[in-house]
């Protein structure tokens, strides 16, 4: 482990309990505002639709009405579970003859698709699939919300009104993406100055903000309008232009055609509960098949996983990645999935649990750091690179074409224990979060843990092919069997960069509601409702 930092320090954030709601976000000020939400009075479906869109202004680096998702909801009334799919698409106007390999092979060996001519499907108006946040929301509040769309816009226009809050963080995600968003004009305006990250000044009395105002118009407008305009109306020909002139292939039809989906939650039987996950092109399926192989090989025994235990954890997550990569034609299994190490993805993820019981795991993305990193010019929005996820080389299972939904990581999950605790679970990372959510759910319906031992517990990660990366806090004998059994690493929870996801989680125990965040994700809170 190369690293210069203090063996004694250590990060703790306790979770938070509540008869009422709780919101567990990545962003302590959405996660207020939707608590705000079911303060009012708000089903959780109606503070999902708040906490997103503020989500959206708040940290744009990582999701927002230009990107992606699903959620996974439990109605209590009905004991029902659905999951609502707007993830992106690849537009039907899309030419694989205009992503053209350059012939260097890989672009490392992380990396899995050949290089494309000017990164064209990395960044820039190329990269960007049909968006599918706003759908999503629209499908959400169509079937559950109990309040007006306009009100539930309201806290993201205020929030764009006052401008993007320069702190380090905000410095560090900027600077993170500064040499490619000085690349688009609209970009630059919007996250640089003098074309170099903003700083966040010394002084107590003094702040820096970044003004949002088209993006503030944009959302006033979406409010007003209703969600079909972002694909049918004014909105839907103004983005389509700004990419269109820039370059890219998406069409006023391409949205137009566009419809988050309805669709029946991926049930897993396990340990005598169950976890209900995203069907289709999301970690789900992989997801069930390292859950299958901890049902079998798995035996939980008293005070927590013990070295066996670590053993098995990355066994099955390592099984069930290299079947996640045999199907997409990536023989040798020690490359990892996606593009990461050229752009590495970026997604939020939060929990919602209301006083009734209803729960929502919500994950979104924009998928790498700022997405395309293009900015549309007339609108504001920070749009996609969903194109990243298609493999340009032809023929394959994933091999890029017109109208193709994306694959992708992200793995919002709902479960019932055998003891009857319903959790709603999920995190950002990239190909981290299935790891991150199989151990969670492992400490939860294994080995009984509340919240706050769970969120604590010091986990690995065993999604980067052959290595397998342990939290330096792990026991010396969970440590020396994994070093005996892998090629092991050690790595420290630490906030930047993550060497393993950021979960946010709820979990609901009889009629008392408690949630978490990762302990090292500077902004990350669970917030109860008033």
């Amino acid at each position: 482990m190369h690293d210069q930092f203090s063996n004694a320090q250590q990060f703790r954030k306790p979770a938070a309990v509540s008869k009422g709601g709780i919101v567990a976000a990545q962003s302590r000020k959405a996660a207020e505002v939707g608590a705000a939400v079911l303060a009012a009075g708000g089903d959780c479906v109606d503070a999902v639709i708040a906490t997103t869109f503020a989500l959206g202004v708040l940290e744009p680096w990582m999701s927002g009405i230009g990107g992606g998702g699903a959620m996974v909801l439990y109605r209590a009334r009905e004991n029902r579970y659905e999951v609502i799919d707007y993830g992106m698409g690849a537009p039907n106007s899309l030419r694989p003859e205009d992503y053209p390999l350059t012939g260097d092979g890989a672009a490392s060996d992380i990396f899995p698709w050949p290089r494309v001519k000017d990164d064209r499907n990395l960044h820039g108006p190329g990269s960007i699939a049909v968006p599918g946040v706003v759908a999503g929301m629209e499908e959400a509040h169509r079937r559950h919300a109990k309040m007006p769309w306009q009100e539930l816009l309201g806290p993201g226009i205020k929030l764009a009104d006052e401008g993007l809050l320069v702190d380090w963080w905000t410095t560090l995600m900027i600077a993170s993406s500064a040499a490619d968003l000085r690349r688009y004009p609209a970009s630059a305006a919007a996250y640089l100055q003098d074309g170099l990250p903003p700083n966040a000044p010394w002084g107590i009395k003094s702040s820096v903000r970044l003004p949002q105002d088209r993006l503030k118009a944009t959302l006033s407008y979406l409010a007003a309008e209703g969600p079909r305009d972002f694909y049918q109306g004014d909105l839907a020909r103004s983005i389509a232009s700004d990419i269109q002139a820039a370059g890219g292939a998406l069409t006023v039809d391409d949205l137009a055609a566009f419809r988050a989906h309805g669709r029946d939650a991926l049930a897993i039987p396990y340990r005598g509960g169950h976890v209900y996950a995203t069907p289709e092109l999301t970690c789900g399926p992989t997801l069930a098949h390292t859950l299958r192989l901890l049902q079998q090989k798995l035996q939980p025994g008293r005070g927590g996983p013990d070295a066996a235990a670590y053993m098995e954890y990355a066994l099955a997550l390592q099984s069930a990645y290299r079947e996640r990569l045999q199907d997409m034609g990536d023989a040798d299994g020690r490359r990892a999935l996606g593009a990461e190490h050229l752009a590495p993805a970026c997604t939020t993820h939060f929990s919602v649990v209301d006083r009734e019981g209803n729960m929502a795991a919500v994950t979104q993305t924009l998928l790498s750091t700022f997405g395309s990193k293009f900015v549309t010019p007339q609108s504001g929005v920070t749009m996609n690179n969903g194109i990243m996820w298609f493999d340009p080389t032809p023929g394959g299972p994933n091999a890029l074409a017109p109208g193709k939904r994306c694959l992708t990581n992200y793995t919002p999950v709902l479960a019932q224990a055998a003891d009857g605790r319903r959790m709603a679970l999920g995190a950002s990372g990239g190909r981290r979060i299935l790891p991150a959510v199989t151990q969670i759910l492992s400490f939860v319906m294994d080995y009984g843990m509340d919240l706050n031992a769970a969120i604590h517990a010091p986990r690995i990660d065993a999604s980067e092919g052959a290595v397998v990366i342990g939290d330096v806090r792990l026991p010396s004998p969970v440590s020396d069997a994994l070093r005996a059994g892998f090629d092991y690493e050690e790595a420290r929870v630490q906030t930047f960069p993550m060497k393993f996801a950021c979960p946010s989680v709820v979990l609901r125990d009889g009629d008392t509601n408690s949630g978490a965040t990762e302990s090292a994700q500077p902004w990350g809170d669970a917030v109860a409702e008033g």
